[in-house]
């Protein structure tokens, strides 16, 4: 039976890692996603859990023990923040080339520097071409949701890739928000037992990891990695279909909210999604026809599905929340722009990066967004393609 309760972001996480009981947790402490693994160990300490819980002497390690772990068979997780994924930055692609299933929410906080430890999502952002799966979160039930599909996702015979739970650092994982959670055993049921075609461990049938590619096989390793992110797409579908069944909880790859006759529309990622809704829901009753869109997955890109729901609009902005340094707008911008150019009719787009090192966006902010996508409707072009929203000028 589902039971709803009230936790933070970061306590949802570790209640659905207890849920999914894997086999290994390599853990090093980062805030803000210190709390996770800390939850996490308390189940171990008070048996409520039978996983290897191994402490380390950096997120390096951490990534590496879980590597090792995952590669022996086992399921393994772990979980960083910001600094802490850049030190991983040599193995989190080794462990996606290796085409190991594993699980990391991370904590999504500015890296330095200068050195910040609130949210923006320049580290996940960073991470965006590693090969790994990437479920953005709303808020705390996502978060949960999101786990626990990503084992399922990423053990899957046609993916085989590591997964990424992104969560907003301060806002989202140490609120107390209200969520429903789902019983043990339905978790257990849902997740299964991961039993790998080859591991290690299996004497019967010895293998070779991490063995030198030159480049007469290193193309086709890389090949067969943007097959398994492809193929992902499917998987991610089904997977939300069966989860749905259980939970009551429907997701997809992105979310829409009164997009459909929409003119205009706004895309943004985690917690400012809801903000973004609440000021559709004003600029609604005042008669304007502006939507929104919030993306779920964004590696693998679900371009042709993104066309389809955004083809029909007049002008979008786009709200990063992470600076590319392209001199060309965020990340998510340049994405979502290239994707555009295979609609019919092109909607104009603009980009708004915000929320720098944990800045507020205030409502007056994103009223101007919303009004100067309105302009630029009527207009048929921005004024800018790139603004930093809320910057002391």
């Amino acid at each position: 039976m589902n039971k709803s309760v009230a936790l933070t972001g970061n306590e949802a996480v570790a209640t659905a890692m207890k849920q999914i009981e894997p086999d290994v947790v390599a853990a090093y402490p980062i805030t803000p996603q210190t709390d996770i693994v800390q939850y996490f160990s308390t189940f171990v300490a008070d048996g409520q859990v039978k996983t290897e819980f191994v402490t380390v002497e950096s997120e390096h390690s951490a990534m590496s023990a879980t590597i090792g772990a995952s590669a022996a068979g086992a399921r393994a997780m772990t979980a960083t923040s910001s600094q802490g994924l850049a030190l991983m930055w040599e193995v989190v692609y080794i462990a996606s080339s290796f085409r190991l299933p594993i699980v990391m929410p991370v904590v999504n906080r500015a890296l330095s520097g200068p050195i910040n430890i609130h949210c923006d999502h320049s580290d996940s952002m960073g991470a965006r071409d590693s090969g790994w799966i990437q479920l953005y979160s709303e808020d705390a039930q996502e978060a949960y949701d999101n786990v626990i599909q990503a084992i399922r996702i990423a053990e899957h015979p046609d993916v085989l890739l590591p997964v990424m739970v992104m969560q907003d650092g301060f806002v989202i994982s140490h609120a107390m928000q209200n969520l429903e959670i789902l019983d043990d055993e339905s978790v257990k049921k849902f997740v299964g037992t991961y039993k790998p075609d080859h591991h290690l461990l299996d004497v019967k049938h010895p293998m070779t990891v991490g063995s030198l590619f030159l480049p007469n096989f290193y193309f086709e390793a890389k090949k067969q990695e943007a097959e398994a992110l492809e193929r992902a797409k499917k998987v991610i579908q089904e997977v939300a279909k069966e989860y749905a069944a259980i939970s009551g909880r429907q997701y997809g790859f992105f979310e829409t909210y009164r997009l459909e006759d929409a003119e205009v529309a706004v895309i943004a990622l985690n917690s400012t999604a809801g903000t973004v809704r609440g000021l559709v829901d004003e600029y609604r009753a005042k008669g304007l026809r502006v939507g929104a869109l919030k993306p779920r997955v964004f590696r693998p890109l679900p371009h042709e599905e993104l066309v389809v729901a955004l083809q029909h609009l007049k002008a979008i902005a786009v709200m990063d929340r992470a600076e590319s340094f392209s001199t060309h707008g965020g990340p998510l911008f340049n994405d979502l722009r290239s994707v555009l150019y295979e609609s019919k009719e092109r909607p104009v787009v603009t980009n708004y990066i915000y929320g720098l090192g944990g800045r507020d966006l205030t409502l007056d902010e994103l009223r101007r967004v919303f009004d100067e996508t309105l302009e630029a409707a009527r207009a048929g072009y921005y004024r800018n393609r790139v603004t930093h929203l809320g910057v002391r000028e």
